[in-house]
This record gives structure tokens, C-alpha cells and sequence, in this order.
């Protein structure tokens, strides 16, 4: 049935050995890779779990976190929720988590009394923020992160495993030696203030994985955390290739439903359409027109590559893509199958929609 996700298993297994090189060989970091872009597909956490490479393996919802937690932790991984909990959610962070993103007191307090009940102390890494204005504690504020980390380090069941950043996800902010370098320095400050050893200084996500290869990522950074550059192949500082990784380990397949030759310009005064946006058209005559079935709802059209170059996006609807094929060597046909490469977008749609099938490679 399409359409279909076709997940190429061993192509993610090359990309995960190339990331590890990289990340555990050449920057002597631990590594973590993150599940949420396949919405921690069972067939791909059972290689993670499986994997001599991987030390944590995280996401940031805490039920795709519950899916795999009791696989993960029987293989000798460590669970992580990289999204700050939410105060509803703390009974099963601290059932399903090992280690959980936090900036805000009032959550840690509640984790704190949660972890006592269960009779656990949960691991908590303290978020910074270093400017690029998401999750975190302002790095300018050192009274703040002090205080917090005094606080923390009263706590009966929490234990103050490291400190964190996110950049790039929200204000994209390109991580370099001169701000990472401030989280490293941080880190310092609070083992030196408080006698504590951290665990762990996480110095962002497949942002930063750039900077090992350059011979830029700050001593003191011991651990990245890699979902796209695991998937995708990617660096999304700069959105380059990562050295040994492939594009191409997740195909989307999608049938043609409709084929005909029609104008170009829509007919009729043009208002909005389904999502409220005013189109634009470019009038090129007749054209060949292949719609596939599936839409916006299941995938993002803008990161979305057709593997046939000369197949283009022309738009699309919800449940609809809206495909121009005019100048396609190969005559398409009703009921063809046409490939595409997803970008992080179209990956995340498609992974979540319970409407995509999906097909495994080994």
C-alpha cells in the first residue's frame, strides 16, 4: 500500500558508523542519538539498542520514550527526554527517563518528590542557554544557574548529571568555538564552586558536529546529540554532507492517482486555498499533470526532492501533490510510483502520519 516510507536500514546503520566516527573517535564525545525524526520507529531503535556505538538514546516525547525504554535499558542504554518536561508528564519521566532536559525549579522540585516515590533518583541535565533564546537558563545570569544548581544539589532523588545547550532549533544560532566555549566554562565554574564532578557537557545537536572535523569543538565537550546527521547524513550548521553518510536511507513512494495534460493557470478568480495562503501560478501553457496521493497532512512539500530530476512540485492540498511531469524522459502512468528524499520536515511528517505505510531494507 502507499504511500510508503521505505526505511533503508543498513544505509542508517553506515550513517550511524560515520557519525560515531566522527563524534566518539575523532572528538572524544559520547554519543546520543535522537529517535524523534522516525517517530522512534521500533526497527530503528531495535539497531540503536543493538549498536556498540551508542551510549544514549533519546527523544523528545516521553511516549516514544516508553516504547523503548525497557529495550534500551536491557542493552545497557541510557534514555533520555530532551524536551523540558511538562509538570502533567513528570510521573512518567521518571518511570521511562534516565536522564531529562531541564531549566525550569518548580518541574525539578516535582521530578524530585516523583523520583522519592518511585523510590529512584532521577538524573537531570541543567539546560543553558547560550543566545539562541529557546529552553535554558541565560548564560549571562550565573547568579541564576548558581543558585539553581545550589538548590538542586539539596535534593534527595535528583542527581545533577551535566549541563546542556540547544542551538541552531529555534533562533539558529550556528554553535562555535567562542560560545560553546562558555558552556565549558560554566561547567567549570559550577564544579569548582559546588566540589561536583559533571557527568556530562553536551554541546548541542547536528549543528555542532561540524566543529570536530574543523578541530573547533571546545575540551570540555563530551557528548553531541545526533538525529539529523544520523538520518539524513547531515551537518545542519551549514548544511553540508557529513563525510562517510548517504541522503537516501529514507525513501518516500507515493502512486500517481490522476494523469492529464491541463493548463497551467487556474481558471477564475483566484482567492485562498485549504491553508488560507493566496497562490501564485506561472503560466506555462499545457502541461502533463501527475496527482499522487498523499498531501500536507502526511508530508511538507518544501523538503520534499523527487529521485526523477525532472519530475516538479508543482503544489498541493492536503490530501494531494500536484506533480508536472511534461518534460519527463520516462511516460508516467496512472498507478506509477513516484521516489522522493525527504528533508528533516518531510521526514518528521512523514513518520508521523498514521497514514504513511512503511517498508523496512536490511
Amino acid at each position: 500500500m502507499y504511500p510508503k516510507l521505505v526505511i533503508n536500514l543498513k544505509k542508517l546503520q553506515d550513517n550511524l558508523n560515520a557519525c560515531a566516527t566522527i563524534t566518539k573517535d575523532h572528538g572524544k564525545c559520547s554519543l546520543m542519538i535522537v529517535t524523534k525524526g522516525l517517530c522512534a520507529d521500533k526497527e530503528m531503535v531495535n539497531m540503536l539498542a543493538e549498536s556498540d556505538v551508542v551510549d544514549y538514546i533519546a527523544d523528545s516525547r516521553v511516549k516514544n520514550i516508553a516504547t523503548f525504554a525497557e529495550n534500551a535499558r536491557a542493552h545497557g542504554k541510557k534514555t533520555v527526554l530532551l524536551r523540558i518536561p511538562m509538570h502533567c508528564e513528570v510521573e512518567e519521566v521518571v518511570k521511562y527517563v534516565d536522564l531529562s532536559f531541564n531549566s525550569e525549579l518548580s518541574t525539578i522540585r516535582l521530578l524530585n518528590e516523583e523520583a522519592g516515590k518511585a523510590g529512584k533518583v532521577h538524573n537531570i541535565l541543567l539546560m543553558i542557554d547560550l543566545g539562541d533564546l529557546r529552553e535554558g537558563i541565560f548564560f549571562q545570569n550565573e547568579d541564576l544557574i548558581f543558585q539553581a544548581v545550589e538548590e538542586i544539589l539539596a535534593m534527595e532523588n535528583i542527581n545533577l548529571y551535566g549541563i546542556g545547550v540547544n542551538l541552531t532549533c529555534y533562533g539558529a544560532i550556528i554553535p562555535k568555538y567562542d560560545n560553546l566555549s562558555k558552556l565549558v566554562e560554566i561547567g567549570k565554574k559550577i564544579e569548582d564552586k559546588f566540589g561536583i564532578k559533571l557527568e556530562m557537557v553536551s554541546g548541542g545537536n547536528s549543528s555542532s558536529i561540524y566543529l570536530v572535523d574543523k578541530g573547533e569543538l571546545p575540551e570540555g565537550i563530551n557528548n553531541l546529540r545526533l538525529g539529523e546527521s544520523f538520518l539524513l547524513g547531515n551537518d545542519t550548521a551549514y548544511e553540508t554532507k557529513l563525510p562517510g553518510t548517504v541522503s537516501d536511507a529514507l525513501i518516500l513512494q507515493a502512486q500517481i492517482i490522476e494523469l492529464k495534460e491541463k493548463p497551467s493557470l487556474p481558471i477564475g478568480e483566484v482567492g485562498v486555498d485549504a491553508f488560507g495562503e493566496k497562490p501564485y501560478y506561472e503560466d506555462r501553457g499545457i502541461m502533463k499533470r501527475a496527482i499522487i496521493g498523499i498531501g500536507k497532512q502526511d508530508t511538507d512539500l518544501g523538503s520534499m526532492t523527487p529521485v526523477d530530476s525532472q519530475v516538479e512540485i508543482m503544489g498541493g492540498s492536503s490530501d494531494h501533490i500536484i506533480l508536472d511531469v511534461t518534460h519527463c524522459d520516462k511516460e508516467y502512468k496512472v498507478g506509477d510510483i513516484v521516489e522522493f528524499e525527504l528533508g528533516y520536515g518531510g521526514m518528521l511528517k512523514t513518520a508521523t502520519s498514521a497514514y504513511v505505510e512503511r517498508e523496512y531494507i536490511r
